[in-house]
């Protein structure tokens, strides 16, 4: 077995959702869950097929999100395995949706930080084990650093 770590393609401005999910129509059910919960979104989906033809499904409403969903599920290569990079909406607004999707079985991350994916792979193929979501913590928050994860809530609208 092998272990690789994939850096996953993306803008600092772009959203991304990775995660496990298994059926031809997982690309189809991701567009309808992003279209429903975020109207404005922008987003671009690729899906991993795991069995059959084995390609890269994907869709969307955006060409440059789907290009590079499309490249990085490709770089990943894990049998169903997703991805959605989108702009217009924050990973909060769109995760539920995403999760309700009957043959969603894991979401891995939904983040817009910098992104690894940890991969297995073996004879038969490759998997997920991971991913690295941004950067290793410093420290702990003190009282000044309470103050401006509050405010920085407040300006997204979120009341404490």
């Amino acid at each position: 077995m092998e272990i690789n770590a994939y850096d996953v393609y993306k803008k600092d401005e772009w959203q991304c959702i990775i995660g496990h999910a298994g059926f031809i129509k997982t690309a189809e059910d991701l567009y309808g869950a992003m279209a429903s919960a975020v109207p404005n979104a922008k987003f671009g989906i690729a899906f991993v097929e795991a069995s059959g033809e084995r390609l890269i499904r994907y869709e969307g409403n955006d060409q440059e999100l789907v290009e590079a969903a499309k490249k990085n599920a490709f770089g990943i290569a894990a049998g169903h395995t997703f991805i959605i990079l989108f702009t217009g909406a924050f990973p909060i607004n769109v995760v539920k949706a995403i999760r309700d999707v009957p043959e969603v079985s894991e979401i891995f991350c939904a983040t817009a930080n910098k992104l690894q994916v940890i991969i297995a792979s073996t004879e038969m193929g490759k998997a997920v084990i991971g991913v690295v979501d941004g950067e290793t913590a410093l420290g702990i928050e003190d009282e000044a650093h309470i103050a401006q994860r509050r405010e920085l809530l407040k300006k997204f609208g979120y009341k404490l």
